[in-house]
């Protein structure tokens, strides 16, 4: 019988509660990395910068569902903790049916701006061709990924996070498959690779889809609704700081492109591709633990469990300071072994990428709390104070140290750049959780 989200939460049920949604996080980067491995090495660096030019402006298009998953199952969590399940399935389907809409009329218009934008952020030639290919092929699936990136969040309110890692570890294998098929046997270079990655995507959102609208054993099940603006309206303000922080990575990776392109050329985007590759992955940890702890979070909070909430915020900071020592140790060791994967056949590469991936890797002793913290007031409802730390981490302190820095450290000041804003944000992430302690009482 799985674990419950009206149980009481020791480190081990914790820990066993959120595994899988940290491991589906982890997948998911993974495939990524497989991805970028074959295209880097089959396809040429000019493929492969041209997909980390235009990955952040899918991750853009795609961040409605990280909304809707991560603010849509702290509303429905919170209504099954006040025991109003009828209430909490009908929200359930009207959210789903809402992503559908905006995901069709997203990808429409996201084919018309994708060239202009890769031309403002200074792609040219080959790797702006490459860049639109790749990205008005991926469109062509965003809304299966937009309904994926929801059901990471809501197969954990339905108290099936262990499905949510098997999707995604087919997805991931489908991804894997295809990559290998297309680009290195057929050939098929950048259109080989957003054909893998947009079947994967299929696989992760349409797969869930399917569970739900048949008998599943949850309390979930699609029904027909008519659309309410409040609850739609709430779980968009509850989910607007995983939203904002989305879209802000994207807008900060593409000022990273823009910085990189204008002072190291093509080479520094190759290098910065890696670096997203591999930190990704284990920035990957905290963000699968908070978002697998958040529904917790969100019953208890509706369930007016004070104590629950304390021992769930007590043992989370716990896990994230042990698990960011050691992620940073990890980090810092295993940079070049992992930078060789994705350079291994280019020596000038490997040597500007490895201190590069050692630098940004800093950021693992800080972004855990933020992370958490962000999560927390999201799970309590409270999308505004989560988006100030999630805007705060990117838009605001990150965008700013990316044109700073460089100016006092040169190339190595980009690098840095992301600690120095985590790290700033962490007092503001301090401030916030002692100001709101009073209101929610988690310690």
């Amino acid at each position: 019988m799985g674990i419950k989200l009206s149980e009481h939460f020791g480190y081990t049920k914790l820990l066993k509660f959120t595994f899988p949604t940290i491991i589906m996080m982890i997948f998911n980067s993974l495939y990524g990395i497989v991805d970028g491995i074959f295209v880097s090495n089959f396809a040429g660096s000019d493929a492969f910068a041209a997909v980390n030019i235009v990955w952040p402006l899918i991750m853009v298009f795609s961040a409605l569902g990280y909304m809707i998953g991560t603010g849509g199952s702290a509303l429905v969590s919170k209504k099954l903790g006040e025991k109003e399940k009828e209430t909490a399935n009908r929200y359930f389907s009207m959210l789903l049916y809402f992503d559908i809409v905006m995901g069709i009329i997203i990808s429409i218009g996201g084919y018309f701006i994708i060239r202009p934008i890769a031309e403002l952020i200074g792609a040219e030639g080959d790797i702006l061709e490459y860049g639109v290919t790749y990205g008005k092929i991926l469109l062509i699936p965003l809304t299966p990924y937009i309904l994926q990136k929801t059901f990471q969040s809501f197969l954990v309110a339905a108290e099936r996070p262990k499905l949510g890692l098997i999707i995604t570890v087919i997805a991931g294998i489908t991804n894997m498959i295809f990559d290998f098929i297309l680009i290195y046997v057929l050939k098929m270079g950048i259109v080989g690779a957003a054909i893998a990655t947009g079947l994967s995507q299929c696989v992760g959102g349409l797969v869930p889809l399917v569970f739900f609208m048949c008998d599943n054993g949850t309390q979930f099940r699609l029904i027909k609704t008519s659309f309410e603006m409040k609850p739609i309206g709430k779980a968009c303000l509850n989910g607007l700081s995983e939203m904002m922080m989305m879209m802000s990575l994207s807008i900060v990776n593409t000022l990273y492109n823009y910085q990189l392109m204008r002072i190291t050329g093509s080479s520094g985007i190759v290098a910065y591709g890696i670096i997203q590759y591999v930190c990704y992955t284990f920035e990957c940890f905290f963000t699968g633990y908070s978002n697998g702890s958040a529904p917790i979070i969100s019953f208890h909070f509706g369930a007016k469990n004070t104590d629950e909430l304390k021992n769930l915020f007590k043992r989370g900071i716990v896990i994230v300071f042990l698990s960011s020592i050691l992620l940073f140790s990890s980090a810092e060791i295993l940079a070049p072994f992992l930078t060789r994967i994705f350079v291994g056949y280019d020596e000038e590469l490997y040597n500007m990428s490895v201190p590069a991936v050692r630098i940004y890797s800093i950021l693992f002793l800080i972004t855990g709390y933020n992370i958490f913290a962000s999560s927390l007031f999201t799970g309590l409802n409270n999308g505004i104070v989560s988006a100030v730390i999630s805007l705060s981490r990117t838009l605001i302190f990150e965008t700013t140290m990316i044109f700073v820095l460089p100016l006092i450290f040169g190339i190595y000041g980009i690098w840095m750049a992301v600690s120095v804003a985590e790290g700033i944000t962490l007092l503001v992430t301090f401030t916030l959780l002692i100001l709101n302690r009073k209101k929610y009482r988690y310690f």
